[in-house]
């Protein structure tokens, strides 16, 4: 099943119609506590699959784009973010080498196949400049095998393993791997207090308790 534009618009609507607001903020903390590490401020990023904005208008850096196929997104961004509506396996309208960094938060899962997720990898790859870096973080269906179907818009189910090895394929080195980094989901969670995360994000041995998302940080070769 593919998903097209009006079924994100309704999909996205209904799940995060109570939540953007906390979501905002945790992504405040994320950017500015623990992102800064991989991201300079004069490096061009792009936020592959950027939902509502929260990572690419919250990060500090030179140059931001966006790529979403729900046109719902473009209504969030940061008028200094350059909006791209499209499908993200087809060719990304962007200079070859024109990007340092593409992150990519709980995305890949709902691509419609590894095909699909190939092609993606192959436009990251050629956008990227060399040595430029794909950051992603998703949830890790070792830790997550029941629950990760609980999304009707979930696909791909992927460990840190299996991203990694595909990233491998497509002319990246994995640089930095947490098998465990943060909670499942914040869509439908409690709200904790800002302060916890922060704590969190200072104490990488709650990742093993609490974190059943994986990071993979990939330098393209």
């Amino acid at each position: 099943m593919k998903t097209n534009g009006l079924d994100l618009q309704r999909i996205y609507r209904r799940r995060f119609q109570f939540t953007r607001e906390y979501r905002n903020q945790v992504w405040k903390v994320l950017t500015s506590k623990y992102f800064t590490r991989h991201i300079g401020e004069r490096d061009t990023v792009l936020d592959l699959g950027c939902g509502y904005g929260e990572f690419i208008n919250n990060v500090r850096c030179g140059r931001k784009f966006a790529i979403d196929l729900n046109i719902d997104a473009q209504d969030d961004l940061d008028p200094a973010v350059r909006f791209l509506q499209q499908d993200c396996s087809e060719h990304w309208e962007l200079p070859d080498g024109s990007l340092d960094v593409v992150f990519s938060s709980n995305f890949f899962e709902h691509l419609p196949d590894k095909q699909a997720l190939s092609r993606t990898l192959a436009e990251a790859g050629r956008c990227l400049r060399s040595g430029g870096k794909l950051i992603a973080m998703g949830p890790n269906i070792r830790f997550v095998p029941g629950k990760y179907w609980d999304f009707w818009d979930h696909h791909i189910p992927l460990s840190h393993l299996s991203l990694a090895e595909a990233l491998q394929l497509h002319g990246f080195e994995v640089v930095k791997m947490l098998q465990r980094f943060l909670p499942f989901t914040l869509a439908n969670a409690p709200r904790y207090p800002l302060f916890l995360l922060r704590v969190y994000l200072r104490l990488p041995i709650a990742f093993r308790v609490f974190g059943q998302q994986f990071l993979v940080v990939a330098r393209r070769m």
